[in-house]
């Protein structure tokens, strides 16, 4: 053989794709799985209750006006009356939110989802309710109008489980319903007209429990809006159009609270525009709608802003495998880069065919890792596949490289590598950092390992070895 080296590097690049290819067949596999975890979460909310966003209470009434548009034509003409009719609405000038969420884990199948049920207390104020009192908005028109009602809605009204509420302490009966043609998920309380005449603040208490998957959000249709939440999860993902102004998080559960007036939000005018009421969190941009204007026209806006918390789970074995076999190709390579230094410097020979079992056995740690994921804890499971394939590289690197004692730091090696690939999957932040600088550290010890080597002799060697007689020198 006229150039081994050149003979033995395609052979190990072939060897390399074809673990590429095998890692490509785990990733798909973890891909699969997740597809089929989110299945399992659309299939909890069909049957449960989807991800919740909570407008109101507001207060609205239907109003219908008639005047006389014109007249006929003819020896006896008539008048032509037109109506129209339209919905009064009037959001509450304070909103304070109280809630406690209890996480209740549901199960399809092998795969969990997270539900959650609230116990929220709400107190709405309303400084003036003259707002609801129609106005004619044609000469000569008149005006007629439903009794007022309180209206709550909700984008899923199939998890409302208690809702109760009283206004200046008295119990007004719930039905079902929001009342609101744009909204109609939800529940009302109908009102006495009579209220309408009464000055002074009005003040709505409300008991509310709900159920639901993944998130909770809330619109900030109020002119001020503040909300203290509670959860037993530890790791919430607060997004939508505001931060909390406060939140502790701890070990088992977390606090927040958010205070959002309407200086600073566009809810209380998108909610009197019909625009749609949607969850915090978008997947992509925003969906655009066409709501009604004040002069009865259309225009293209977005969903009501909203903001609340998602109960993520950071630890889903999912997750973490698929970002465990990013990181495949990288620890083959350093392996076949560690195996190769010791044959260099030690002068032996490892046949590409024990490269490819080295390699796949690495492969295999990242499917044994999916698979005893979704059985065990994430940790555990890494520990037992990490554990096998640390044993078994071990052996069999004692008879490659011919010794136990080699055979020993070579599974020392690969317990390293394991233990780094786990630190670099708890702190997904420093990643890159810790990644880096264990590629900067492998390089100088390849580095400082082969300054003395020369590499015009060591292939003269391989030549020799390979049984091709060497050129004389000129």
């Amino acid at each position: 053989m006229k150039f081994p080296m050149l003979s033995k590097a395609t052979a190990l690049a072939a060897v390399i794709l074809g673990l590429l290819w095998a890692l490509w067949s785990v990733q798909a596999l973890v891909r699969e799985r997740q597809e089929r975890q989110g299945e399992a979460e659309r299939s909890v909310a069909n049957s449960l209750a989807t991800s919740q966003t909570l407008m109101g209470p507001t207060l609205a009434r239907r109003c219908t006006e008639t005047w006389v548009s014109g007249q006929t034509e003819g020896k006896d003409p008539r008048p032509v009356l037109s109506t129209a009719s339209r919905e009064l609405r009037l959001a509450p000038t304070l909103l304070k939110v109280d809630a406690t969420v209890d996480m209740t884990l549901r199960h399809r199948g092998m795969f969990k989802v997270n539900g959650y049920g609230v116990r929220s207390g709400l107190a709405a104020e309303w400084a003036d309710v003259r707002g609801l009192i129609a106005q004619a908005e044609h000469p000569g028109g008149e005006v007629k109008c439903d009794a007022p009602f309180l209206s709550v809605a909700l984008s899923d009204a199939r998890g409302i489980r208690v809702a109760e509420m009283r206004l200046q302490g008295q119990s007004l009966p719930i039905l079902p319903g929001s009342g609101m043609a744009k909204y109609p998920q939800g529940f009302q309380a109908p009102v006495l007209a009579d209220l309408l005449e009464r000055p002074g603040p009005w003040q709505v208490d409300l008991n509310l429990e709900i159920a639901g998957t993944q998130s909770l959000s809330l619109a900030p249709v109020a002119n001020t809006t503040q909300v203290t939440l509670k959860a037993d999860w530890p790791h919430p993902s607060f997004g939508g159009r505001f931060l909390p102004t406060d939140r502790q998080v701890g070990e088992r559960d977390f606090t927040a609270s958010w205070k959002v007036t309407s200086l600073a939000s566009t809810a209380q005018s998108a909610f009197t525009r019909d625009a749609p009421l949607c969850p915090a969190w978008f997947t992509g941009d925003p969906v655009e709608y066409a709501t009604r204007t004040s002069e009865g026209g259309s225009e293209q806006t977005g969903c009501i802003e909203a903001f609340g918390v998602a109960f993520v789970d950071p630890v889903s074995p999912y997750v973490l495998s698929d970002r465990a076999t990013k990181y495949g190709l990288l620890f083959i390579v350093l392996t076949f880069v560690g195996v190769g230094l010791v044959e260099v410097l030690r002068s032996l020979r490892v046949h590409p065919i024990q490269y490819l079992l080295v390699g796949a056995a690495l492969t295999v740690f990242f499917l044994l890792l999916v698979s005893l994921s979704e059985r065990l804890a994430f940790g555990i499971a890494y520990a037992l596949a990490a554990g096998a394939c640390t044993l078994l590289l071990t052996f069999y690197g004692s008879f490659v490289l011919q010794g136990w004692r080699s055979g020993l730091a070579f599974g020392a090696g690969i317990a390293g590598l394991f233990g780094t690939l786990y630190a670099l999957l708890q702190l997904e932040q420093n990643a890159l950092v810790l990644g880096s600088g264990l590629l900067f550290l492998v390089l100088t010890a390849i580095m400082v390992s082969t300054r003395r080597l020369d590499w015009y002799a060591l292939m003269d060697q391989m030549r020799t070895q390979a049984g091709t007689p060497i050129a004389d020198k000129a």
